[in-house]
């Protein structure tokens, strides 16, 4: 018995979701008393490091047909990684592979199920998983009996800090066929740091007033070292790309912090951001429904308001570099 992780790669390297992943998937193994192995897909130069998140070891498939990602491919790699691991709990990150790997994953296991946990596993009546449901209004303890588990964990959960040690990095040559799809071409959105992954966040609304006024939200993150986002009607009306539009039919994010700008926080947007840490809201409406999710407020114009917020992150970077 033993529990495998996979861990997702971005640009050949190790992905930020993964290391909380094979942390979460590693502390899991040593509560049950078992070693913690992570299976990374495609090109990845930095393997190794997932030693340092507690992987006693590492298997590498880096056949050229993992060059393009294909969930029916990469759902036969991690199949064949359990079967040689005798592995009884899989971990994903709940991110954009991991929702497209896991449930094809329990489905060839024949294995339980549970997506977006927020918590380790309580394991002493069973296996039960909390996750949040009714857009994050509450918590769920879902228990899994089947003999196998599959996990995905929602990112920015757990602790991820290194825990030392290291791993001995196998290739790993599953045997996984041709792949049903061609990939001809892939064209990525241009971002500094993916929603998915940040820590703070800076959004904005329709109280910008148009696409000409994103200059300043835009400049407050980059003081914060934060991502963009925005609400659903900006995305519709072009102001800002689709990728940045966070809430129940877009991205939902678990950031350290958000900051809400000129957004009045309507049901379908606090479901994609509710399990925030910390939310800012600034509206100059004062009955605007984000407010009552909120940890602080300010009620005040976003022009007057935001610019001496840059200020003090200016200020506060200098005073500090």
């Amino acid at each position: 018995m033993s529990i495998l992780i996979y861990a997702n790669t971005a640009n050949g390297k190790i992905h930020k979701s993964a290391l909380e992943a094979v942390a979460y998937g590693s502390k899991i193994a040593k509560d049950m008393g078992t070693n913690a192995t992570a299976i990374v897909v495609g090109a990845c130069d930095d393997a190794d490091t997932l030693g340092e998140y507690g992987a006693t070891k590492v298997l590498h498939a880096n056949d050229a047909k993992f060059n393009s990602f294909d969930p029916s491919v990469y759902t036969k790699a991690v199949t064949a990684a359990v079967e040689a691991e005798g592995a009884d709990v899989i971990i994903f990150s709940h991110d954009f592979t991991g929702k497209a790997i896991a449930p094809r994953v329990a489905a060839r296991l024949d294995s339980g199920l549970v997506s977006g946990a927020v918590d380790y596993p309580k394991l002493d009546s069973g296996f039960t998983v909390r996750k949040a449901v009714f857009s994050g209004k509450a918590f769920a303890n879902i228990t899994i009996n089947t003999d196998k588990k599959v996990v995905s964990l929602l990112p920015n959960s757990v602790d991820k800090a290194p825990v030392g040690g290291s791993a001995t990095v196998e290739t790993f040559s599953p045997e996984v066929g041709a792949a049903s799809v061609t990939v001809k071409e892939i064209i990525k959105e241009s971002t500094d740091l993916p929603l998915t992954e940040a820590e703070k966040v800076v959004s904005a609304g329709r109280g910008l007033k148009g696409p000409e006024n994103w200059g300043m939200v835009e400049d407050l993150a980059k003081a914060l070292g934060a991502a963009t986002a925005c609400s659903r009607p900006v995305s519709d009306m072009d102001w800002r790309p689709h990728h940045e539009h966070v809430g129940q039919t877009g991205v939902a994010i678990r950031p350290n912090l958000y900051i809400a700008i000129g957004i009045s926080g309507a049901i379908q947007h606090l479901a994609g951001v509710n399990q925030s840490k910390t939310i800012v809201v600034i509206n100059n409406d004062a009955e605007a429904p984000f407010f009552k999710s909120a940890n602080y407020g300010i009620v005040g114009d976003a022009f007057e308001v935001v610019p001496k917020l840059l200020e003090a992150a200016k200020a506060f970077n200098a005073a500090n570099n």
